[in-house]
């Protein structure tokens, strides 16, 4: 196994490189440093002097992937290029366009990002699995057709109307909880409850349909057959048999989620104001912030690639008969 995991970390390099380059060509394709220059300055008759001094400030005044006028090794290093991405490598993300250290900022967001995220995973597994039992123990019948027809319902409702609505009724209307904003330690429970619940909720309707099929396929095997003709009653089956069996590929497939938790999430932080890694992302897009951008974009593709290794790994464990190679 740790053959199988140096090996795979190797594969990763390329991938990371090629995350690397495509990032950076398409976001200088869109904007180039004096654009970049003019939306950070803020002034649309900024002058020429203050555009070249912002950008040999910032490391911006040079060539992007070859440096002509260098020899030998500066040909490539003395390139934005190599100042701005090679570095991520080793997780040095330097500053951000306005001067902030990105890691100071990526360590600090974290918390928020991750005390949504947790809690909404933790929780949604669970509800998701209990209604998929719960359809499984009466397919066929009129209430299994409800509940699908119910879970598309859900499926079919974008993601800003739970979080509208939800901070329209809960909020302000009934002023059970804040309708945004976040206070850190014991408190935090208030700012946060409301996010985790429409997170759980939107989630029912994927989760419970995906959940149900792969019970159903573990409820048509052969050994779940034998149970029945053994006189074991329908609910025992369920509980003892189709359950623990259906949870091995459940836990490998969630398994690739959990690396990317604390990137966080862009709408759920958006709307009500949750100073996490998902806000600070999309405030870096809207205010064309490359170094942050190109900074979570490095990082969402090493714990992506992190995650598949986890899920090979406990795939694995959770069924030996499983060898990686």
């Amino acid at each position: 196994m740790l053959a199988y995991i140096i090996r795979r970390l190797v594969y990763a390099i390329p991938i990371l490189i090629g995350v690397n380059l495509l990032t950076f060509a398409l976001f200088f394709m869109v904007n180039t440093p004096d654009q970049m220059a003019r939306v950070q300055l803020g002034d649309k008759h900024v002058t020429e002097e203050a555009i070249q001094q912002w950008k040999a400030q910032r490391g911006y005044d040079k060539p992007l992937f070859l440096n002509n006028t260098e020899q030998s090794s500066g040909l490539l290093t003395d390139t934005i290029f190599f100042e701005k991405s090679v570095r991520l490598f080793v997780f040095d993300f330097g500053r951000s366009d306005e001067g902030r250290m990105i890691g100071a900022d990526i360590a600090q967001r974290m918390w928020p990002s991750l005390a949504l995220a947790i809690p909404t995973f933790i929780i949604g597994i669970a509800v998701n699995i209990v209604f998929a039992l719960f359809v499984v123990m009466f397919r066929a019948t009129a209430i299994d057709t409800a509940a699908m027809v119910l879970c598309v319902a859900l499926l079919s409702i974008s993601s800003i109307f739970y979080i509208l609505g939800g901070q329209y009724f809960f909020a302000k209307l009934w002023h059970l909880v804040p309708i945004s904003g976040y206070l850190a330690g014991a408190d935090a429970w208030r700012f946060l409850i409301l996010p985790v619940l429409i997170g759980v909720i939107a989630g029912i309707g994927g989760g419970t349909r995906l959940y149900r099929t792969l019970f159903l396929e573990e409820a048509s095997k052969d050994y779940v057959r034998t149970a029945r003709a053994k006189g074991i009653s329908e609910t025992a089956v369920l509980f003892r048999h189709i359950l623990p069996n259906g949870l091995i590929p459940i836990l490998t497939s969630v398994v690739v989620v959990i690396p990317s938790l604390f990137m966080g999430s862009l709408l759920m932080e958006s709307f009500f104001g949750i100073p996490g890694l998902g806000s600070y992302t999309l405030d870096a897009i809207q205010s064309q912030d490359f170094a942050i951008v190109r900074s979570m974009v490095f990082l969402g593709s090493v714990l992506y690639i992190l995650g598949l290794i986890l899920t090979d790994i406990s795939y694995t464990l959770a069924d030996p008969r499983v060898r990686l190679s």
